[in-house]
């Protein structure tokens, strides 16, 4: 019996490596769905809302290197947009499958049509609809195509009337050229780029996620270099662990260590990162800067140098030609301050806080220590970032994952589906804030649906508490972001999983040890200090100012207590980094 235009593509689906579909099933998606229960060799997983679908693709594509979602014409493509931007802007591959209404209704203001061209054409990278079953398999390996080599979204439009046609078989080549060329700078540009760096005394290494897997040859150049390195959120877990020469994160999450190190060295040399806080880079420093996308190169920051390479090739290439140097005294000086910083940093560790005022960074150092060595987290956006940041260590096995580029709110959890269902061998941990996790609370069913053991921790601080932040900084006193919420852990309970209330910091380590061994899903609600603040690595007068402006119009808005409360809760970080 000959096969219809669905099957041939989930067939190229499997041959791709795709194992899951993230989708909610409806009317034009149907043919599709019903392709992939026939074939038997991808999952179809259920999710409630194809945002969470999205996030979890994402999240897979990120470990795995190819995952899918799709979504049904009208709501179905505008609940995935995103999800998508996350993906496109993390740069992983993830194909979607958007299906639409039947050919023959193209432009006439159809029930739920949408224009997938317009809809998706920011998000991705391969963006086409095909009509006819002979464009369907050539289009389809062009968007895998796209995907992997774009490091993208590729969104393959779906007719509903194209999906139920009979196949055609391609004139043109099938299967996935998974390509992995050498790309490092030319001969003339490394001894130019090692001229430099023999040249000056004190270097730093800054790495992003483009360094990740070049943790070897970073080392080994930090070691002739005697450099300090530093490394964005999205690149710590490929570069901090078994690393001497480490030195934390600057930005808004970082520590005082990598910012010092940065502002203090003559040469500045950033590898794989296009780190996005322009006010963070030094102006007084050579800037070197080595990416694998040239187009990006000095647009954060003036270089001296921009070169175009895979890190590890051009590491490689270059290491012959850097003489080892003498002195190490700029290094031990930033270890010797990253040492500080860290003893620092461990003061609400020790303090653990009050009932229903848990500081935040006492949970985070506990599910550190208690975590598995090949743990993958997950971390909403906002505060629940800073505290994966600043107490969530590198082992080379661990995977932190989050919405750097987008910066959505209420990634964490449909990330950790993603991450559960594509490495159940493995812990995954969702570090959730309680605003995040109440935008997608319906897809606590999923998790139940698939019997996923992830574990949700929820940092309930009861408020938007970066946005909070931001407001008191600028002077503002905050408004609208407290939060009345429900008894997470009832409602993971009303899901049908377990769900338990931590409000004193005692019960804190055995609650997150319990959670870990429990064979299922599990939801922590711990209830930390809603005024505990993330003070950025560097304290400008602007930011005092603007705080203690904050605080003077709540005090005369009658919130006395509210002000009191962060001063408690806060006086000896603010003494510290200032």
């Amino acid at each position: 019996m000959s096969k219809n235009v669905a099957e041939q593509l989930v067939e190229m689906l499997v041959e791709v490596g795709v194992k899951r579909v993230y989708a909610v099933t409806g009317d034009s998606l149907n043919y599709f769905n019903d392709a992939v229960r026939r074939n038997g060799k991808i999952k179809w997983i259920h999710v409630r809302n194809e945002e969470a679908g999205a996030f979890a693709a994402a999240a897979e594509a990120e470990l795995d290197g190819i995952a899918c979602c799709a979504g049904s014409c009208g709501p179905g493509h505008v609940h995935l947009i995103n999800g998508l931007y996350d993906a496109h802007r993390s740069h992983v591959p993830v194909i979607v499958i958007a299906s639409t209404i039947p050919t023959n209704e193209f432009g006439m203001d159809f029930f739920q049509e949408t224009n997938t061209i317009k809809l998706f054409d920011d998000c991705s990278c391969y963006n086409q609809v095909a009509t006819t079953a002979e464009q369907a398999p050539r289009m389809f390996q062009t968007a895998v195509q796209h995907a992997i080599h774009k490091k993208g979204v590729a969104v393959f439009g779906l007719p509903g009337d194209v999906a139920q046609l009979d196949a055609v078989e391609s004139v043109t080549s099938m299967q996935l050229f998974n390509n992995k060329p050498v790309i490092r700078p030319s001969d003339p540009e490394l001894n130019e780029l090692s001229t430099l760096l023999n040249g000056e005394k004190k270097i730093m290494i800054f790495c992003g996620i483009g360094a990740a897997d070049a943790h070897d040859e970073v080392v080994a150049l930090a070691a002739k270099l005697k450099a300090p390195v530093g490394f964005s959120f999205r690149g710590k877990m490929g570069i901090q662990y078994d690393n001497p020469y480490e030195v934390g994160m600057t930005g808004l999450l970082g520590q005082p260590s990598g910012y010092h190190a940065m502002h203090e060295a003559d040469v500045v040399f950033l590898l794989g990162t296009d780190f996005p806080y322009v006010n963070f880079m030094p102006i007084k420093s050579k800037i070197v800067q080595i990416d694998e996308k040239p187009e990006r190169l000095g647009r954060r920051a003036k270089l001296t140098m921009g070169l175009c390479g895979n890190i590890g090739d051009s590491i490689k290439a270059l290491l012959p030609l850097i003489t080892e140097k003498k002195d190490d005294s700029f290094l031990k000086t930033q270890l010797e301050f990253y040492r500080k910083v860290k003893e620092r940093q461990q003061v609400y560790v020790k303090d653990q806080g009050e009932k229903n005022k848990i500081q935040p960074e006492y949970v985070a150092e506990t599910i550190n220590r208690l975590a598995a060595n090949d743990a993958i987290f997950t971390v909403d956006t906002g505060m629940c970032c800073v505290w994966g940041a600043r107490f969530i260590d590198a082992t080379g096995k661990r995977k932190m994952l989050g919405s750097f580029n987008h910066g959505s709110m209420a990634n964490a959890m449909p990330m950790a589906i993603g991450a559960a269902l594509a490495h159940p061998e493995q812990q995954v941990i969702a570090l959730c804030g309680d605003g995040g996790l109440s935008m997608l609370l319906g897809d606590l069913a999923t998790i139940k649906q698939y019997n996923l053991p992830l574990k949700l921790i929820v940092f309930n601080n009861r408020a938007l508490g970066m946005v909070k932040l931001e407001m008191e900084v600028d002077g503002l006193p905050d408004n609208e972001t407290d939060m009345i919420n429900p008894d997470f852990a009832l409602v993971a309970q009303a899901m049908g999983f377990k769900g338990i209330t931590v409000a004193e910091p005692e019960a804190v380590e055995t609650a997150i040890t319990h959670a870990l061994n429990e064979e299922g899903p599990v939801l922590l609600n711990i209830m930390t200090n809603p005024n505990a603040l993330a003070m950025p690595p560097k304290i400008e007068w602007a930011q005092i100012k603007g705080m203690t402006e904050s605080m003077t119009k709540l005090m005369l808005g009658g919130k006395m207590s509210e002000v009191l409360d962060t001063i408690k809760s806060n006086y000896k970080h603010l003494g510290e980094v200032l």
